[in-house]
């Protein structure tokens, strides 16, 4: 990236040697111009990026589903660029039913191979609430978060009484997979925010659990 910004200053320059006879142009307006062009290339990077991206998921994305939210990372820790993919149906709303029918989301890991494509690897239907799990607050679905082979599904709902549930997954490279780390819930109402009540459950409370066997609608 360093070096086509170098590249880009070297092209500025050469053009602002070549319109030297154009007087009524002030530095500031070159200054602008340069900006201009900076950007539009930083543009061109970022909408080429998202398109190679869009290529490499759509074999991922089922008829009458879209892409709720993806993240990439390297999350088994081999170097290469894997991506979390949450899918939702186009019609989520009119089909979900929280009580009777939550109209499940998918959460895929695809990993990359050697071959530089990515394959499935897992796909779990009870890891991200459903569009209206959330109360009153609405869509409870907040982000998708990685750091150091942890990934985490972040949720936020209520109304009056609020809550939020964090549920962590570590990979573990010995046995090649995921398992759940953590699974935080907090409580307060919107009227007394000194009080919350926090819950963390660990490996010591749920045992071993991978990632394909985790279901968030399951009462404790």
């Amino acid at each position: 990236m360093k070096s086509k910004f170098i590249l880009l200053a070297l092209i500025s320059i050469g053009l602002i040697s070549c319109n030297k006879k154009i007087e009524s142009k002030s530095n500031f307006e070159i200054k602008q111009d340069t900006i201009s062009k900076t950007d539009s290339l930083n543009l061109s990077f970022l909408k080429e990026k998202a398109k190679e991206m869009a290529n490499e998921l759509q074999p991922f994305i089922p008829k009458n589903y879209l892409i709720l939210d993806t993240l990439s990372c390297d999350l088994n820790q081999d170097g290469l660029t894997d991506y979390l993919l949450i899918l939702k149906n186009k019609d989520e709303e009119t089909l979900s039913d929280v009580s009777e029918h939550p109209e499940k989301r998918p959460l895929l890991i695809l990993i990359r191979n050697k071959a530089n494509q990515l394959e499935l690897k897992y796909q779990n239907d009870n890891v991200v609430f459903c569009v209206d799990c959330g109360g009153m607050m609405g869509d409870p679905y907040v982000t998708l978060v990685y750091k150091d082979g942890y990934f985490s599904v972040e949720h936020y709902g209520g109304s009056a009484w609020r809550w939020s549930r964090i549920i962590t997954f570590k990979y573990n490279e010995k046995k090649k997979d995921w398992f759940l780390h953590q699974d935080g819930y907090e409580s307060f109402h919107a009227a007394d925010l000194e009080n919350i009540r926090v819950i963390n459950e660990t490996v010591k409370d749920f045992g071993i659990v991978r990632f394909n066997e985790f279901n968030i609608y399951k009462e404790n």
